[in-house]
């Protein structure tokens, strides 16, 4: 764990469609929640909320403070599609000892250092992430595997290669594997989480790929020349021989 990150943290009275209002004030509306915690409706000052979104993510535990303190992972960021701003946070309140679930990143170190690389093979990670179970202050910013090692075309790392550091479980929660009657079933430990290739292979397995995809997307064209939209309806098909107008949806912002 690096510094504990710190946010502070205000009752808020605004609610629903007047919370417009405090963003243009600098103000984020958010609320706390937890198992054993009453949801409390909060606001949040814009600019330091940046900051600590930034820094904690999803993995790191947050020191609420304020007219109560307590420990809180980011259980969800609302942002705003075109202005990439922050519009609410959901704060779920933790347990300093009990443990939770959160998902962390994982990072290779000593890229450019290995024998593959300098040999002119390529290192390309493909599992970014994983959930670990951990005390809130155990919770590792990141999982942190080596490159150094990789020599040959076809070396691999896998989850089973980790290092994981003391108080850290690794959660098993089968994302990412088939079951397969014929072979034995796969473990978490299993899961490749970077691979060497041949840059000439990789680039032939590259464009091979984008074939299937142009080829997908011409076969999905030719269907939908032929076959209407679901769930539109032809004006000779709808009641009365006229168009309709479509139900009008609500736009409600729940529980902000």
């Amino acid at each position: 764990m690096g510094d504990k990150i710190t946010l502070n943290i205000q009752p808020r009275d605004v609610h629903g469609k007047k919370v417009s209002s405090l963003r243009r004030e600098g103000i984020i509306p958010a609320v706390v929640y937890g198992a054993q915690v009453e949801a409390q409706s909060v606001q949040v000052e814009s600019r330091e909320a940046a900051k600590v979104v930034k820094a904690a993510g999803k993995h790191t535990p947050v020191h609420l403070t304020g007219a109560k303190k307590r420990i809180a992972m980011i259980k969800d960021v609302d942002m705003d599609p075109v202005r990439h701003e922050i519009r609410h946070i959901a704060f779920h309140a933790v347990k300093a000892n009990e443990p939770v679930v959160a998902e962390v990143p994982i990072r290779l170190t000593g890229e450019g250092e290995s024998e593959a690389e300098k040999a002119g093979l390529i290192v390309l990670q493909s599992l970014e992430k994983l959930e670990v179970k951990a005390l809130p202050m155990d919770l590792p910013e990141a999982l942190e595997i080596s490159v150094v090692d990789l020599k040959n075309e076809g070396d691999r790392l896998t989850v089973g290669d980790i290092q994981v550091p003391e108080g850290v479980e690794i959660v098993d929660n089968d994302d990412g594997r088939e079951d397969n009657e014929d072979e034995e079933q796969q473990t978490i430990m299993d899961l490749v989480i970077a691979n060497v290739y041949e840059p000439a292979a990789l680039e032939a397995a590259n464009e091979a790929a984008a074939g299937d995809a142009e080829d997908a997307s011409e076969v999905e064209s030719d269907k939908g020349s032929d076959t209407p939209q679901e769930g539109v309806q032809d004006e000779e098909t709808r009641p009365g021989g006229k168009a309709q107008d479509e139900p009008k949806q609500s736009n409600v912002d729940a529980g902000k």
